[in-house]
């Protein structure tokens, strides 16, 4: 290459290493790639394995052919590619220190003086495609590197229900299914969302963020609560319903820490600082305990539970509560044992204080994550049955006790009978009255 050329060519690498955030050994092997594919195209044999110097200091270029030592596999009976590979008995035919793995070095730089101009037309394409991938490739890493936190970003756009986030180097996606109900975003609005997952796809980095993902509650308590980040408080587990309710479950791992203080923080500051984040989702605190019969009796909470019987073969636990407290601890829509269960592993069934464990009354599975299950209900819905039934049995008790008072209707053999008694009844007055006749008219005839 002549100098200013170089000069020129040498401006162009450093200015590429300044906007694209590449780094300059990545940027010289992206051309000395794109210098050794120019190579085999106008000189060069296709799978001939050419390897290119560039030299920044004089804006030169060296093109080496290479050649390696194999053997050949079993199945083979003949070399792969015999242009970029030699037979180690062959090879031993000229070098006696020859071994599997050498490669031999041969420089096969053209003496054409244009070289480096054709040459470097002829990479210009490959060149930027390269730098391309290689600037996609940084940012995917970068970003990569990010999984599991929470970011700052501006909308930049919103199309339809998808919301596209500016999050530096990249642009995030936000869609539907990751959002908050009930929240509104607006271009330009400042936003704090979690990366849940970078991709890398032939358009770039595809990063999906999220602002329901139960990571985000996790890392905004590392970030509010210094005794989870220093690590004396853990977090056990979180069940969330983004918008809604969520129940987290702490552990204090020093004596002398209350777990569940230090997460609401001196007058609920730093819980009043994560639901305002959140848009005023509600987020109870549980403390988390190693008995899982006290566990689950933590995580029903703000419902008072009196006992829980744990089945372990079935993975299943029935807390026994005051009637008074039943609907409060299935929650609305079953939404507070949901979330108990989710959050111990266990299913939960509720039943009223003094019913055996197979009355159950409302109840929960683990995984149930969308719509409450059919017990969850089950326990307002039956409490209702039971009155409807209750009058209903009211009112047929009330109907026996009416037909019981009306005559009932007498069979045709006593309606039988009742006559033949009516017409002897009849027949023996009128026997009497004709006897009474005859004494009366034999006692005018003695007078």
């Amino acid at each position: 290459m002549v100098e200013e050329e170089g000069v020129s060519f040498g401006s162009a690498i450093d200015q590429i290493v300044a906007e694209k955030g590449i780094s300059k050994e990545r940027v010289l092997d992206t051309i000395e790639a794109a210098l050794a594919a120019a190579y085999r195209k106008d000189y060069g044999e296709r799978g001939q394995d050419i390897r290119v110097e560039f030299n920044e200091d004089n804006r030169g270029a060296r093109v080496f052919k290479v050649v390696t030592v194999v053997e050949l596999e079993e199945d083979q009976e003949e070399l792969e590619n015999p242009i970029a590979q030699i037979l180690l008995a062959d090879a031993k035919k000229d070098d006696k220190e020859a071994e599997l793995g050498k490669e031999y070095v041969e420089e096969v730089t053209p003496d054409d003086p244009d070289y480096g101009r054709v040459a470097a037309q002829t990479a210009k394409q490959v060149i930027i495609q390269r730098i391309r991938e290689a600037e996609r490739e940084a940012v995917h890493d970068e970003y990569k590197d990010k999984e599991g936190e929470i970011i700052s970003g501006i909308v930049q756009r919103i199309e339809g229900e998808t919301v596209f986030v500016d999050i530096g180097r990249a642009t995030g996606v936000l869609f539907p299914s990751e959002q908050v109900h009930g929240e509104r975003y607006r271009v330009n609005q400042r936003i704090r969302v979690y990366v849940v997952k970078v991709d890398l796809t032939s358009r770039g980095p595809e990063i999906l963020l999220s602002r329901s993902h139960p990571g985000m509650l996790r890392r905004m308590f590392e970030l509010e609560v210094p005794e989870i980040f220093a690590g004396s408080v853990e977090i056990k587990g979180i069940a969330r319903e983004a918008s809604e309710r969520s129940k987290v479950s702490v552990w204090a791992k020093e004596e002398g820490i209350d777990p569940v203080g230090a997460c609401i923080g001196q007058r609920g500051t730093r819980i009043q600082t994560i639901i305002a984040e959140l848009s005023g989702e509600k987020i109870d605190i549980i403390q988390w305990d190693e008995d899982s019969a006290r566990y689950i009796a933590n995580a029903l909470s703000p419902a008072r539970v009196i006992a829980v019987d744990i089945f372990e073969e079935e993975k299943r636990a029935v807390a026994h509560v005051d009637e008074s407290q039943l609907s409060l601890a299935i929650g609305k829509r079953g939404q507070n044992v949901r979330l108990a269960a989710k959050l111990s592993g266990w299913r939960i069934d509720i039943v009223k204080a003094g019913e055996e464990a197979d009355a159950v009354e409302g109840g929960a599975a683990p995984e149930d994550t969308t719509t409450p299950a059919e017990g969850e209900l089950r326990g307002a819905d039956e409490e209702e049955g039971a009155k409807e039934s209750d009058s209903e049995v009211a009112t047929e008790d009330a109907s026996k006790d009416e037909d019981t008072t009306e005559e009932a209707p007498a069979p045709e053999e006593e309606k039988a009978a009742a006559e033949d008694a009516s017409e002897t009844s009849e027949n023996k007055t009128a026997e009497t009255v004709a006897d009474e006749d005859k004494d009366d008219k034999k006692a005018k005839q003695d007078e």
